[in-house]
């Protein structure tokens, strides 16, 4: 990786087949160049967006392995290894840093109320692992059901010394400003807070997976027109986000099929059609 990473950054979906069951190997070269083309400075791959907590660990590092060899060096890949235990993040952050990702990130696992003192022992477990790569938290205190606080991620600095920023997908503004600290780089999750945000080094955008350009101009010239369109289209996908975005890549024409792991379902007949005719309307 040349420098930090900065910009508009795109959290990839995951290409499935077989009722969601295995990777569709072939499409992850045209779906990367797809990003790439799109104007986006970098990838997460396998994070929220990317069902990355409902795969095996080896369709995880497949995955990632399959992403990095379709973006062909264009855009720096970051990978996120975030998973259920301790054991499992460390050996996949251990893959990301051999693999050549430029950068590892991990969510505070769901299910169990971490106090303070384990969501620092996980994280720094998973940071070492992937030293001296740089190393990002992922708060997002509605998929992992408690928040990682401002001062845990101060004191997480002073554990991991390749920590160099965090995405945050809380909402709103004020939640995101919140993690705002010197020589700390903060991702929003949502790229329509850019605006409110001027201390963010950028985006991490489920919508980016979609609509690379949109939120790749929101970045680079964010008049209230682009804002808009990337507000419509964001309430558009919202709902069901990642059947709904695998299902618009298909619309678009990329050979991402609709399919999703379970529990995760596809969209039905008839939430596609009503999609196909609001993208349609958004003049897709």
């Amino acid at each position: 990786m040349a420098g930090p990473l900065r910009g508009a950054l795109a959290a990839a979906v995951t290409p499935l087949r077989a009722a969601g069951s295995r990777l569709d190997e072939d499409a992850f070269a045209p779906y990367a160049r797809f990003l790439a083309d799109g104007g986006i400075d970098g990838v997460l791959a396998l994070g929220t967006t990317g069902e990355g907590i409902l795969l095996r660990p080896d369709e995880r590092r497949r995955a990632l392995e399959l992403l990095l060899a379709g973006v062909e060096g264009r855009v720096p890949v970051i990978a996120h290894c975030g998973a259920q235990t301790t054991a499992e993040t460390v050996v996949l952050a251990e893959h990301a840093a051999v693999a050549g990702a430029a950068a590892v990130a991990v969510i505070a696992p769901p299910y169990y109320l971490l106090d303070e003192r384990e969501q620092l022992a996980h994280l720094a477990a998973a940071a070492a692992a992937c030293a001296p790569l740089p190393f990002y938290a992922y708060e997002f205190a509605a998929r992992s059901g408690y928040a990682v606080t401002p001062a845990t991620v101060a004191r997480l600095r002073d554990l991991a010394p390749n920590l160099v920023g965090i995405k945050v997908s809380d909402s709103p503004a004020s939640a995101v400003a919140a993690y705002l600290q010197e020589g700390l780089d903060v991702f929003a999750g949502s790229e329509v807070l850019l605006p409110e945000l001027p201390g963010c080094a950028g985006t991490v955008s489920g919508l980016g997976a979609v609509f690379p350009e949109v939120v790749a101009a929101v970045v680079a010239r964010p008049t209230p027109e682009v804002l808009a369109q990337a507000a419509a289209l964001r309430g558009l996908v919202s709902g069901r986000f990642v059947a709904t975005a695998k299902a618009a890549l298909g619309l678009r024409g990329l050979p991402v099929r609709p399919d999703t792991r379970p529990p995760v379902r596809p969209l039905d007949d008839a939430e596609l059609a009503l999609l196909r005719a609001a993208l349609a309307r958004l003049g897709y």
